[in-house]
């Protein structure tokens, strides 16, 4: 399995860098177009499609409140832990472009620094679920971000070879990011196009994890075994964090990494019980 992910990395060339960029300008085009580049416009020109949006959403706020804790860098990083021990590399890369993603994210927010939407519009005119956010750090949506970096490394470590299944693969996990990220449109903390944005560079992010990892190879001691203790100690100490949350708010979505992380734990630990004793 790591070395599928291995040669799947190494085919992406930079070409693939110039859809998101195109993207990313069409979209400060349409913003300039209606004189939305500023903190009083941008919640404007988008409005109709917030509420109807959130409206959407608001008709399932089990759904929508499950899923949107996937953007939560804890609950959608555990749902990988397994590959630690069978593809190493996507975990390389992962980190990378989790470290790429969290600068991003702090520099535009704090360049663009866009009110949250209960700091603009009537907060009894829509949904909101979760704690009300009413900072100036709406654009990007982090939770956005998080979920297309995530995505993106899994999507590009098993894209498949035949061109009309890699289109499949593609759009597939496009489709699934965006109806996850919609979801912080459904809670009522973001705009549509934060989480469009957020999006689009949680995918450069991990393009560049791909990229500045497959050049440099930072985190390849992730793949040495004499370093399992540390994951093993960074395991419980995810899982007793998860278990805090379940005590907490108990939503469904938390118990399916909690199960990744205790069955990665019990693999990682035999693994390394056994070549201790291997060597004795």
């Amino acid at each position: 399995m790591n070395k599928t992910t291995i040669e799947n990395f190494a085919r992406l060339k930079p070409v693939i860098f110039v859809l998101p960029i195109l993207l990313l300008i069409l979209i400060a085009v349409f913003l300039g177009s209606e004189n939305a580049l500023n903190q009083a416009s941008y919640p404007q020109v988008q409005k109709e499609y917030f509420y109807e949006i959130n409206h959407e959403w608001s008709q399932f706020p089990g759904l929508e409140h499950n899923l949107t804790q996937l953007g939560d860098t804890l609950v959608i990083m555990s749902l990988l832990t397994i590959f630690i021990m069978y593809a190493p590399r996507i975990w390389e890369d992962l980190i990378a472009a989790s470290l790429i993603s969290a600068i991003l994210s702090n520099i535009l927010k704090k360049i663009f620094t866009m009110p949250r939407p209960a700091a603009v519009y009537d907060q009894d005119s829509f949904v909101i679920m979760g704690r009300t956010l009413t900072g100036s750090n709406s654009l990007p949506s982090g939770h956005s971000i998080t979920i297309f970096a995530t995505i993106t490394i899994v999507m590009f470590a098993f894209m498949p070879k035949k061109m009309p299944r890699k289109i499949l693969w593609f759009l597939s996990w496009i489709i699934v990011g965006l109806f996850l990220v919609s979801t912080r449109v459904g809670v009522g903390a973001h705009y549509p196009l934060d989480t469009i944005v957020g999006g689009i560079v949680g995918y450069i992010s991990a393009v560049l994890g791909i990229f500045v990892n497959r050049k440099y190879n930072l985190w390849k001691w992730i793949r040495n075994p004499k370093y399992y203790p540390f994951f093993i100690v960074l395991f419980i100490v995810c899982s007793i964090i998860l278990i805090v949350k379940i005590s907490k708010e108990n939503l469904p979505v938390f118990y399916f990494p909690l199960i990744s992380l205790l069955v990665s734990l019990y693999i990682i630990t035999r693994i390394y019980v056994r070549k201790v004793y291997t060597k004795k």
